[in-house]
């Protein structure tokens, strides 16, 4: 009898043991990895579009991946060594993704500062600013365009009450037929009286093989053979040469008033250097197929950094 009872002892004591290790199994039902995974989701609302568009209605520019200085001052129409001054740049290589720069002059000091540069002829614009009723001479940079309006008002002046019939003779002679070609282009593109006087030439001889779409190709592409004469559309001084712009090759950009510049791309050879002035015509590189499939010179206008249809300057041929 003490045996049998000693062995349901033992048997129920272990069916207890039993049940007590198969209780804890069912604590595992934490699922804690859910509400960790939540707060990265409030990171991606980062620049919006609004944010961009203040921005640049102040002159400034979000750096975004792959930019270059190079790039940027070329699409808002500036010199990049004056991106350099206005953002105090030690290294122009040097910017950062989401860093912020000023791409167009400050308002307080920027104008003394870009003034300053282009400035060769100072002290011959300076009296007839002073003269005259002249907030137009006082806005305007420095241009050959701008210098001659001001000394036909110079002229104008010195006529001892004379300036009146030779402002009627003026509308007359518009009405010729070399002004009448001029008219389209400013009208479309709302070309300041600067602009206006400027003379444009075709860049170099050969066929287009790709005309302005916008979009696609931001200028002409003129086709012709290595070595072949690139020349300056315009006359203006060379604000870039070198290779510093993915898809360009070797670029060259020439500044022709506060808002026009014309840009060449794709040259064997560079003939000028930054800071020159050049002559309409005159022979600045030589054609070739730096960073592209053939030879041919790849060309553009641009107004305020956005670039425009030459057609619209170039005379027909």
């Amino acid at each position: 009898m003490t045996n049998k009872s000693s062995l349901l002892l033992l048997s129920i004591s272990l069916c207890v043991l039993s049940a007590c290790s198969t209780v804890p199994n069912q604590a595992p039902v934490v699922d804690r990895t859910t509400p960790v995974a939540t707060p990265p989701s409030a990171k991606p609302p980062a620049p919006s579009e609004d944010a961009q568009k203040e921005r640049d209605e102040r002159g400034l520019y979000t750096v975004k991946r792959g930019d270059t200085l190079i790039r940027i001052a070329l699409e808002h129409g500036q010199n990049y060594r004056d991106l350099v001054a206005w953002n105090n740049l030690a290294n122009p290589n040097d910017i950062k993704v989401d860093q912020v720069l000023r791409v167009q002059p400050p308002e307080s000091v920027g104008g003394v500062q870009t003034l300053a540069v282009p400035l060769p002829g100072s002290t011959e614009t300076k009296a007839p600013v002073l003269k005259k009723t002249g907030p137009r001479g006082e806005k305007k940079p420095w241009s050959e365009g701008a210098l001659a309006e001001l000394q036909r008002s110079d002229d104008t002046d010195s006529g001892n009450g004379k300036p009146a019939p030779a402002r009627v003779d003026k509308p007359v002679q518009a009405a010729a037929p070399a002004p009448a070609a001029a008219v389209p282009a400013a009208a479309a593109l709302q070309l300041s009286a600067e602009d206006r006087e400027l003379s444009w030439a075709w860049p170099s001889e050969g066929r287009v093989v790709a005309t302005f779409d916008e979009g696609k190709n931001k200028g002409l592409d003129i086709a012709g053979k290595a070595g072949q004469q690139v020349m300056a559309a315009s006359a203006g001084k060379v604000m870039y040469a070198g290779s510093g712009i993915r898809g360009y090759g070797n670029l060259v950009i020439v500044k022709h008033s506060n808002s026009l510049l014309s840009a060449y791309a794709h040259n064997r050879t560079i003939l000028v250097k930054e800071g020159d002035s050049v002559r309409k015509g005159q022979m600045i590189a030589e054609m070739g197929d730096s960073d592209t499939d053939a030879v041919k010179l790849h060309f553009e206008i641009r107004q305020q950094g956005k670039p425009v249809d030459p057609s619209k300057f170039l005379p027909n041929r």
